[in-house]
């Protein structure tokens, strides 16, 4: 497998499975972090920038479920789960905090590496759509800063607006659910009296009005959700 020097966080309490992947990621060129704990692993994933994470479970200071819901509040990186716990609402639990993968201990280096690959090509297929279809009527949307350009303007989105509104591009003039952004985005389930979502798009709406961007909008469509449109739509 071809790493193209991707740079991985491993978070893993256990000093030798922490030692195995150190040394095998490496050895497949990628540049490795360790950390040993919850709470200094997630200093690291905010602080820096990976193109992975692997996030054990069962970690000291904070379990790794609670490492990643924090996670999520700063950063969309890919995140898969290594866990000796292997029961379905474990699963679910990790998934339903924005897990990308799950994998249950124990595992052989070849299935990680399967597992980083398809996620690998999962990130670029993404990475490569948005890039091919960024540009709406002078519309740039940028996924190293989180932020979106027009005229030269930044419009300092957060990364949870930012997410929002690459998702609602990505499907230019398809309905998305509530149910849907708020799993996807903001990883909980809706509730009809949870305004949080509404709130964002606000935001989005107001800061993309700020920075006079004029060729795309966000549509509220009543009783279904949002959908981003071109000015030509």
């Amino acid at each position: 497998m071809r790493a193209c020097s991707s740079h991985i966080l491993a978070i893993e309490d256990d000093p030798v499975l922490a030692a195995h992947l150190e040394q095998h990621l490496q050895s497949r060129g990628f540049s490795v972090t360790l950390q040993r704990d919850g709470l200094s692993g997630l200093a690291h994933g905010k602080a820096e920038t990976f193109d992975l994470v692997l996030l054990d479970v069962l970690l000291p200071g904070l379990d790794g479920l609670n490492v990643l819901a924090q996670l999520r509040d700063h950063s969309s990186v890919p995140v898969i789960l290594m866990s000796a716990l292997g029961a379905e609402q474990d699963r679910i639990a990790g998934f339903t905090q924005g897990a990308d993968d799950y994998l249950p201990k124990p595992f052989t280096m070849a299935e990680l590496e399967v597992r980083i690959a398809a996620i690998m090509r999962r990130v670029a297929f993404e990475r490569g759509f948005v890039a091919a279809n960024q540009n709406i009527s002078a519309f740039a949307l940028d996924a190293e800063r989180n932020d979106v350009c027009h005229e030269g303007n930044w419009a300092q989105l957060t990364q949870t607006e930012f997410r929002i509104l690459e998702l609602l591009v990505q499907h230019q003039g398809e309905v998305l659910s509530k149910a849907l952004l708020y799993q996807q985005i903001l990883h909980r389930a809706y509730s009809r009296h949870d305004r949080v979502l509404d709130m964002h798009i606000s935001h989005v709406r107001r800061k993309l009005s700020a920075i006079g961007y004029a060729g795309g909008r966000i549509e509220t469509v009543w009783g279904r959700g949002y959908a981003f449109q071109s000015g030509d739509d």
